[in-house]
């Protein structure tokens, strides 16, 4: 399955129970990671999920305890945010003259952001 999410793209929660912050404002956050086998993102803010490592484990805390990390979600969840327009939107691609692709809104017409 080939996903047209890049790493690195602001994307906004559209459906499940991460959809929505406790004030109530969606959540939007940067693409960490893609896995394009499963059809699975990980976005920042998103699924924090409790790691619980035992010391000495992880080179980054030799001391061990208890480590919030973003879990993936299903791509069909998120989609990418336009910030000029101020709301999600879907987006195609188009070639220039040279061959080069780029990634256009469709709703506004400006380019995705790399």
């Amino acid at each position: 399955m080939s996903l047209r999410m890049r790493k690195g793209d602001l994307v906004q929660v559209i459906s499940g129970s991460d959809r929505f912050t406790q004030d109530g404002s969606p959540k939007r956050g940067h693409v960490l990671e893609i896995d394009n086998e499963k059809g699975r993102i990980r976005v920042e803010g998103v699924r924090m999920q409790k790691r619980h490592l035992k010391p000495g484990r992880a080179a980054s805390n030799q001391a061990g305890g208890i480590i919030e990390q973003e879990g993936f979600i299903s791509i069909s969840n998120v989609m990418l945010f336009d910030e000029k327009a101020g709301a999600p939107s879907r987006y195609r691609i188009e070639t220039d003259k040279d061959g080069a692709k780029k990634r256009i809104f469709v709703k506004s017409g400006n380019l995705v952001p790399n």
